[in-house]
């Protein structure tokens, strides 16, 4: 997964190896081991890789493409696959997504639309803290 997520973000960033390494202070040989698998960079180097790409050093490392062929995505944005919406609208949030944003059983989420962006879901005790922090600022 990271060779294939490195040649993915360096070619999505049209950087050429020798560019990559160059910003990295490795030479061309050492970026090409990384992308054949060869070799594998220190952990320095992956944070390194990481800031340059601006994507977390989890994605970099284990992000696996999805079925829309999408790449690694930037640090804090994620992509949990699709749900299916039920006879009443209902949807199942995946669990990676639930426990990322720590939603429990009972929770109550505010569900904001905007005709040109979508559909956004917040926890109800963030949207109130960010109202309460428009009204007082």
């Amino acid at each position: 997964m990271f060779k294939d997520n490195l040649i993915s973000l360096r070619k999505m960033n049209h950087m050429s190896q020798e560019e990559l390494a160059d910003r990295l202070h490795v030479s061309r040989q050492t970026l090409s081991k990384y992308e054949t698998g060869e070799s594998l960079p220190d952990i320095e180097k992956c944070k390194a890789i990481a800031d340059v790409f601006d994507v977390s050093m989890d994605d970099l490392v284990n992000y696996e493409q999805t079925d829309y062929g999408l790449g690694v995505p930037p640090r804090g944005k994620h992509m949990f696959g699709m749900v299916k919406v039920g006879d009443k609208g209902q949807i199942v949030i995946p669990a990676k997504a639930r426990k990322l944003f720590q939603i429990n059983p009972g929770d109550n989420l505010i569900v904001l639309g905007d005709e040109m962006q979508g559909i956004a879901m917040l926890k109800e005790e963030n949207f109130l803290a960010m109202v309460n922090a428009f009204r007082e600022g």
